[in-house]
């Protein structure tokens, strides 16, 4: 009986999860303009900035890990899908948010990560990574089979996508069933990205995704589940990727522009279940991102710019303890940083182009933010906790916080925002999830 009972109860939390997604899709095809944004980021400061944002507005939270972050082996974060999710959890636990309302995504998840093995080498690896992710809890798939393998032909045909991808997701819907009892997945397929040796734009021009090409990509994956006995689970896919034409590089933003992608937008309506999911919304204007959900765009994922907020409030606490401190005593924070990117330069030096100082600016500002694979590193750690202790100790002086974090500055006077180098890190990251949490709620003012 208690086994009966198990089989009862844990299906319904498993349901209020996804229910949130399912409900937003639900509610948007009703025509009321909302969407949900995803936090893609495993750092720590950024998801506590993230949940807290979340609890304090009552909103669920997805957050997603990509299978470059978090993998079967580990990742570049060394964590694998139960270490990210059981992380997030304790997190959220932590901070009193209740793990009801928090949704974990895997991003790109296929063989892309394994792009120089041989192809059936690269799916085995993507049948584990998919298992993994499900196994661990992860609720929201996206299903990615666009990058050529080794012996693969390029580009790929939307046929052979189509296929790898219904061949994970049968191996998903068999591990939910095995794990919880039954499935509750809900999927994403298609990928933004222009295969290799496909469409190569700049970003002054670049491309929105064409209707018949979203049509074919969605037609072509439900032909292939079709035939691998999944058709039932197709109002599960709630989402298609595309390009609706916003990117950015390392110091410029393709900003969303609505009537290139009007066609697109218009294709999306006759689908019952279905939105669009848009990644590299980062740095969109508020008014972009309310424009995109207004045209279906309705999962907005953000990354980037969140580690790009975190960098920008710890440059502007480091100017700050050089005010205040002795060269001694200071955490040293940039130059630990710029040392430990010179010393170990794979994360970047392939990234970024020109002469030594047009470098050395990439690495401390670029919009690609390649300095967030760093932020681990024992000595900058180090550095970060010394940075912390040493404006911790008293009150960050209010002129030099007007200066460096005019926006934390108001807040602070207006008895709104604690002046702790923590609580100021977390407000400016708080920012960004504003614009977003803004965008998705279906407001346009600044104070939502």
């Amino acid at each position: 009986m208690k086994q009966n009972e198990r089989q009862v109860s844990l299906p319904s939390e498993m349901e209020r999860k996804v229910k949130h997604l399912t409900e937003m899709v639900e509610q948007h095809k009703r025509g009321n303009s909302n969407g949900i944004y995803a936090v893609c980021s495993a750092h720590p400061l950024v998801l506590e900035a993230a949940i807290r944002y979340a609890h304090s507005h009552q909103t669920p939270l997805l957050i997603e890990a990509t299978s470059n972050q978090v993998d079967q082996f580990g990742g570049y974060t060394g964590m694998t899908p139960a270490d990210f999710h059981a992380f997030v959890c304790r997190l959220a636990e932590s901070l009193g948010f209740p793990t009801s309302q928090l949704i974990l995504g895997g991003d790109h998840l296929g063989p892309n990560r394994w792009q120089n093995l041989p192809a059936e080498q690269a799916m085995a690896n993507a049948d584990d990574l998919i298992k993994s992710y499900v196994s661990a809890g992860f609720k929201k798939i996206h299903l990615d089979c666009s990058m050529s393998c080794e012996d693969d032909p390029v580009p790929l045909t939307d046929a052979n996508v189509a296929g790898r991808a219904a061949r994970l997701a049968k191996i998903a819907e068999a591990t939910c069933r095995e794990q919880f009892g039954e499935s509750d997945l809900v999927y994403v397929i298609g990928t933004e990205v222009p295969v290799p040796g496909g469409a190569h734009e700049t970003l002054t021009e670049l491309a929105v995704t064409t209707p018949d090409a979203a049509r074919t990509t969605l037609e072509a994956h439900r032909h292939a589940f079709e035939k691998e006995g999944l058709s039932d689970i197709w109002p599960r896919i709630i989402g298609l990727v595309v390009q609706p034409g916003v990117e950015f590089d390392h110091a410029h933003v393709c900003d969303y522009q609505p009537q290139k992608a009007v066609a697109l937008s218009k294709m999306v309506e006759a689908y019952d279940t279905l939105v669009f999911e848009a990644h590299s919304t980062d740095y969109q204007t508020p008014q972009a991102l309310r424009q995109l959900v207004n045209d279906h765009f309705a999962i907005l994922k953000v990354g980037p710019a969140l580690t790009f907020a975190l960098r920008e409030a710890l440059f502007s606490l480091a100017a700050i303890e050089e005010e205040l401190l002795p060269a001694k005593a200071s955490s040293g924070l940039r130059h630990v940083l710029e040392n430990v990117m010179l010393d170990r330069p794979e994360y970047w030096q392939s990234h970024y182009h020109g002469d030594g100082n047009a470098r050395r600016l990439a690495r401390g500002y670029s919009y690609s933010d390649r300095v967030r694979y760093y932020w681990p590193d024992s000595q900058i750690d180090d550095a970060f906790a010394r940075l912390v202790r040493n404006l911790a100790d008293e009150p960050v002086p209010l002129p030099l916080i007007s200066q460096y974090l005019p926006l934390q500055y108001s807040k602070v006077r207006e008895g709104a925002l604690k002046s702790t180098p923590r609580e100021l890190i977390i407000d400016h990251i708080q920012d960004i999830l504003q614009q977003y949490h803004a965008a998705c709620e279906g407001v346009t003012t600044q104070d939502a």
